[in-house]
């Protein structure tokens, strides 16, 4: 009988051992979490576009709608010290909204957005 507690009382240290270990795996991205400001400035140029920023722990999502009846093409500018500056472009169709995402490289504390929207050209 006392053969049998014994397992018992291992098998149980290491159910509470693997579920502390759990608990601290759980915990970890917690303390990653990053928090930032956000900052944009749009230049949309009279057109109606929103944008709306979606700022997550490492990652910053940048929605664009356009609420117009032309197509545009979006500018936008990532500056978020010290990293460095990053730049790309959406395209939107009438009545659609695209994303766009700016990943952290380097830990940030703020990040300005330039957003420079004008008619498309392009078919």
């Amino acid at each position: 009988m006392n053969r049998k507690t014994r397992v018992h009382g291992r098998s149980s240290c290491r159910v509470a051992l693997a579920g502390a270990a759990l608990a601290c795996l759980a915990a970890t991205p917690a303390a990653w979490a990053q928090t930032y400001e956000v900052e944009v400035t749009p230049t949309l140029n009279d057109l109606p576009i929103k944008i709306e920023t979606v700022p997550m722990s490492g990652v910053l999502v940048v929605k664009l709608t356009n609420n117009g009846t032309t197509k545009v093409r979006c500018d936008l500018r990532y500056d978020a010290s010290p990293q460095p500056i990053g730049r790309a472009y959406v395209y939107l169709e009438p009545g659609k909204t695209e994303e766009n995402s700016f990943r952290a490289k380097r830990k940030w504390f703020n990040v300005a957005v330039e957003v420079l929207c004008k008619p498309s050209d392009k078919k």
